[in-house]
């Protein structure tokens, strides 16, 4: 029982699943915009530039459950300082990391579908690009709201009980 009663264990699985999750729903979102927008680049190059935004918009998931991470490991010492934490904290780690895991997982995938539609909107309206990228960027508020829950949070575990 030795490693699962440790807090750097648990901080540890914590972060790896922040990280992990929120860049699978990115790249699932990313995937799918992508593909469809190959084809609309295939038939008529000079909508790149339009379809690179779309592109983009589902892979900030995965970014965020990266910072996430990286505010763990220097929380828990892994990059620098003692690496001191109670099971408590570790705890704490491994629940601060689940809203930008399954925030992001779950809402790169819904934006990733998001960019899709606009992928088809722009394909045959290119002047309507912009009403497709704020349509896509709305699903980012959510992914906001679980990436700050997760920041306060890890923020906040040091402070506890002091």
């Amino acid at each position: 029982m030795g490693f699962l009663s440790s807090g750097i264990f648990w901080a540890a699985i914590g972060a790896m699943i922040a990280t992990t999750l929120a860049c699978v729903g990115s790249a699932k979102g990313v995937g799918m915009a992508s593909e469809a927008a190959s084809g609309v680049v295939a038939e008529d190059p000079s909508k790149f530039g339009k379809m690179i935004v779309l592109q983009l918009l589902p892979g900030t998931q995965g970014l965020y459950g990266f910072v996430v991470t990286i505010m763990i490991f220097l929380n828990v010492g892994f990059l620098g300082g003692s690496g001191d934490i109670t099971f408590v904290q570790g705890i704490l780690y491994f629940a601060a990391s689940l809203p930008v895991a399954f925030g992001g997982l779950f809402s790169a995938i819904a934006q990733g579908r998001a960019a899709v539609s606009g992928v088809s909107m722009v394909a045959k309206r290119p002047e309507e690009s912009s009403k497709a990228i704020v349509s896509t960027t709305l699903v980012e508020f959510y992914a906001l709201l679980s990436f700050l829950i997760s920041f306060l949070a890890v923020f906040a575990i040091p402070n506890l009980g002091k």
